[in-house]
């Protein structure tokens, strides 16, 4: 995972609670175990291959298929089943919506909550160049939230949102709360922002989140793949200072990683989700029959906040693992080894999140690697998928795809947002 009409409120967007959306995905969930080939749709003729064996090993075509301990596969959820990232997607859904329960003092704790004051890393500066410091960006930030508190009618005053968009403190507000988020990412453990973009849900039911989150779905999907540079405000500069962030916008429903999902359950093997995103906000895209992915609720391993009287709280659950690199192992491990007695035998990611839960486990056949042509830790595993392309038992395979489609190619290489060339590795 990498990090990032107009409504009023959360009433004018259809509510799906999580009893309707449980059971809205039991049915496609549970079909009857018919074997069935994968499509082999834009994957790569080799993974084509590969995957197909992998079913045929493992499902119930084999003869050491024993129905009770059926065997598994665990995918990422953001640009790996997806193209781009549905949690940063309802972060600037959220600001530009303006969806929040969160009083002023509320919403000025929670933007500073856990995150060290001081100045970010070197990357992060204003527009011409000098430091931008967290308390001075916060500050800001709160000014401009207040303002439009006071003044959105959909929190407590009388502007539309038309009128709160064409403001100065809108403009701000926007640009300098999604530069927040990146820049805490980047300067910090990936722990504290990952966890901070949750806290903005204070206050909501999962009914309100869910609601939400189907909306900017919605909304993404419809977008175009687009990436879109916002700077602040320049005549309220305030304490930091302009500065300006990029989000990628867009999203696209990866058909080849629906079918697989759907192929592994028809051939008796059940299909599970370990996001680095919080697991309410995943379950409507994983779990809604709209999105045709077909994944219970129950199925789901993400980031978790604990609630009180049924709403969210801006503390992380006590006692739950933060569900990102080696803590998906420690997910997968808690939630499901401890129960079956047993590891997945495919595990589906793209990032340095998903690396370790891709080679952790021994019972793992074959990790899938939506190819992003990265470094680090899933630099690694992508070398190595590299060095077994077309071997029959690779341990690693890479899939590539078109970042100014959101379509898979059937090549192992990708081709890069604004580039014109295929590549294989980083």
């Amino acid at each position: 995972m990498q990090r990032r009409q107009f409504l009023n409120t959360l009433a004018t967007v259809s509510v799906v609670t999580p009893l309707l959306l449980s059971s809205r995905i039991t049915q496609a969930a549970t079909p009857p175990a018919t074997p069935s080939a994968l499509d082999p749709a834009r994957w790569s003729p080799l993974n084509t291959q590969r995957l197909q064996a992998v079913i045929d090993q493992h499902g119930v075509k084999s003869a050491s298929y024993r129905p009770e301990q059926r065997p598994y596969a665990v995918f990422d959820w953001d640009n790996t089943c997806i193209m781009n990232d549905c949690e940063e997607a309802l972060l600037v859904y959220q600001i530009n919506h303006l969806q929040y329960k969160l009083t002023p003092d509320e919403f000025a704790a929670v933007l500073r909550q856990d995150v060290p004051n001081g100045a970010f890393m070197k990357d992060y500066t204003t527009v011409d160049g000098k430091p931008v410091n967290m308390e001075d960006i916060a500050s800001d930030v709160e000014a401009d939230y207040r303002w439009l508190h006071a003044n959105y009618k959909g929190l407590a005053g009388d502007k539309s949102l038309e009128e709160i968009q064409a403001s100065e403190q809108y403009k701000d507000f926007l640009a300098k709360l999604y530069f927040m988020y990146d820049a805490i990412c980047d300067s910090y453990p990936v722990e504290i922002g990952y966890k901070w973009i949750l806290y903005f849900y204070k206050n909501m039911t999962t009914a309100e989140l869910q609601a939400m989150a189907e909306a900017s779905n919605n909304y993404a999907i419809g977008d175009a793949l687009r990436k879109v540079k916002y700077e602040s405000s320049r005549t309220l500069p305030g304490k930091a200072g302009v500065v300006a962030d990029t989000h990628f916008h867009g999203i696209r429903i990866h058909e080849e990683i629906r079918g697989l999902m759907h192929t592994l359950r028809a051939n008796g093997i059940d299909v599970y989700v370990s996001t680095a995103s919080i697991d309410d906000v995943v379950r409507v895209f994983a779990g809604h029959s709209n999105y045709g992915y077909g994944v219970p609720p129950e199925n789901v391993i993400g980031l978790r906040l604990a609630m009180e009287d049924g709403k969210y709280t801006s503390r992380y659950q006590p006692d739950w693992h933060f569900n990102y690199g080696p803590g998906k192992t420690v997910g997968i491990n808690n939630v499901l080894v401890k129960q079956k007695g047993y590891g997945p035998v495919l595990v589906a990611g793209d990032s340095d999140g998903d690396a370790w839960m891709l080679r952790d486990f021994k019972d793992t056949a074959v990790g899938v690697i939506v190819n992003r042509m990265k470094k680090g830790e899933i630099g690694a595993d992508s070398q190595q998928a590299a060095a077994q392309l077309g071997k029959p038992d690779a341990r690693f395979i890479l899939q590539g795809r078109d970042e100014h489609t959101g379509l898979m190619i059937p090549d192992e290489k990708s081709l890069k947002y604004g580039k014109d060339e295929r590549k294989l590795l980083a």
